[in-house]
């Protein structure tokens, strides 16, 4: 089976990062995400290569003369987003070697950007669990031998379901 010309140009983009280690290229919302050590540093979109940035390394990117990868959100043109990914300079293009600082700034964004998102850990007490316990509200009630089920929730299995 012959390869598209997007595949040919993301397995290109393959080889320019696995100088840093394993590099694979995924299907992505009609791209590909690249992949370095796990880690997404990069997508190609429309034949064109964007690296993972952060506010630490995209100065580097923009005075390389880099572009931020846009995408228009919903169907008015007003609705333009970006995200944190940047074209390194097209001599990045040419060779794993002349990739080796871009990638290496992408791989360094990849694990920040990825820490930035995870939802922060709630203070103690501020879960469900600790709301119930606080306003003294106890759990339902179970019966020995139904699996821990309320009686409500045993009534909502025996009730069949109208869409059925």
């Amino acid at each position: 089976m012959e390869r598209t010309p997007a595949e040919a140009y993301a397995d290109h983009c393959v080889e320019l990062l696995s100088a840093h280690g394993a590099a694979r290229a995924r299907r992505m919302f009609g791209g590909h995400g690249l992949y370095l050590e796990g880690l997404m540093v990069g997508l190609v979109a429309a034949e064109q290569l964007y690296l993972k940035t952060d506010a630490t390394t995209r100065p580097r990117f923009e005075a390389a003369g880099g572009r931020p990868f846009v995408y228009r959100r919903g169907r008015d043109a007003a609705g333009v987003a970006t995200l944190g990914y940047w074209t390194p300079p097209e001599e990045a293009l040419d060779s794993p070697e002349a990739m080796r600082p871009w990638a290496r700034l992408a791989l360094e964004a990849a694990p920040r950007a990825q820490a930035a998102k995870r939802p922060r850990a709630r203070p103690a007490g501020a879960g469900p669990a600790a709301l119930g316990a606080r306003s003294g509200a106890k759990p339902p009630e179970t019966e020995p031998g139904t699996g821990g089920l309320s009686a409500a929730a045993r009534k909502r299995r025996r009730t069949p379901s109208r869409a059925r």
